[in-house]
């Protein structure tokens, strides 16, 4: 678990690197062991009134793709300082109006012992096609919990960095 003072390091690192001029909003930055995943706000399109969902869903897209291609030089080099500095992966995304693009990310491979009863879980959902394997099962169940119950989870991220925090200031082991 990642203390909140590192959190706070890795954001202040990318707030004072990444250029003002790819914000609209201060940047949104997530740790995790593997990963950090830095969501940059772009201004929204500005269309004429009436345009139909369609139309501004394009457009914001077509915003997301221009910058992507833009700035790809400059977001590789800085993601590498940043690989080197904290010793992880770095993603990014960017967010213009309601549409939330991702770039790159990272899917780490995670082991599980399963019994019986939930490995049927993960089959019934490849047998009914909702997955193509129990790998793709699993992290549908994931998502699917991640979903429903977000404000558990917010609760115990919080309460798990907390612990984290405290481990920091005792003794070292």
């Amino acid at each position: 678990m990642i203390t909140q003072e590192a959190l706070e390091r890795v954001r202040g690192w990318f707030t004072g690197r990444v250029p003002e001029d790819w914000q609209a909003a201060p940047l949104q930055v997530e740790v995790d062991r593997e990963e950090i995943s830095v969501r940059l706000t772009l201004p929204d399109v500005d269309l004429a009134e009436g345009t139909s969902a369609a139309e501004v869903e394009e457009a914001r897209a077509g915003r997301a793709k221009a910058f992507r291609e833009d700035t790809r030089a400059r977001r590789m080099g800085i993601a590498r300082e940043a690989e080197h500095r904290f010793d992880r992966k770095v993603s990014w995304s960017v967010q213009v109006g309601e549409r939330t693009e991702l770039f790159t990310h990272v899917a780490a491979p995670v082991m599980t012992r399963l019994r019986q009863p939930q490995r049927q879980v993960l089959d019934t959902l490849v047998d009914a096609g909702v997955a193509r394997s129990r790998s793709e099962a699993l992290a549908w169940c994931v998502r699917l919990v991640g979903q429903h119950e977000d404000d558990w989870l917010t609760e115990l991220r919080q309460a798990m960095t907390a612990v984290a925090d405290v481990r920091a200031k005792g003794p070292a082991a």
